[in-house]
């Protein structure tokens, strides 16, 4: 669901808020991208741009944090985040497998949100549950010894 101009603005003033009160710690950048995150779940162009011009820090250099940890994201999450490791234990497993059946099932690819917002598939090196494997989450919940023809029934729980 899409929010209305007047949340957004409120989500803006709280951002400048956080920022009016945290502008002059040290290594305030951090903490004020994580908040922006928080708010509005990614960092858009206008979101680093807004925080660049009130920290004083380019934009550029905001994109390289925001791009080198893996916390922060460019791109809206859907609201159920799907995360299918794909580290060694569950790549051997058949994870590969699970994950292209996700992709199949909801039509995106890894790093992309379903057109309605509902999901988002992300990749995900280990999850360690490895005597699970092959495992995958959906948002905090965990799935695990799981077979391709799983997928489906698991999603319609969503």
């Amino acid at each position: 669901m899409a929010l209305t101009k007047e949340q957004i603005a409120a989500k803006y003033a709280e951002l400048e808020a956080y920022i009016s009160e945290n502008k002059d710690m040290d290594g305030a950048l951090i903490p004020v991208m994580q908040k922006a995150q928080e708010l509005f779940g990614y960092l858009s162009l206008e979101t680093m741009e807004l925080i660049s011009e009130r920290l004083d820090v380019p934009v550029s250099e905001i994109y390289g944090v925001a791009t080198f940890y893996a916390l922060f994201s460019l791109t809206p999450k859907g609201e159920y985040v799907i995360s299918v490791c794909t580290g060694t234990a569950c790549y051997v497993k058949g994870a590969q497998l699970v994950l292209d059946e996700v992709k199949k099932q909801l039509g995106i690819g890894s790093g992309e949100t379903t057109p309605d917002g509902k999901f988002s598939i992300q990749d995900t090196r280990c999850l360690g549950c490895c005597g699970l494997a092959p495992v995958m989450m959906i948002n905090n919940d965990v799935y695990g010894r799981l077979e391709p023809a799983d997928v489906k029934d698991i999603l319609a729980k969503y």
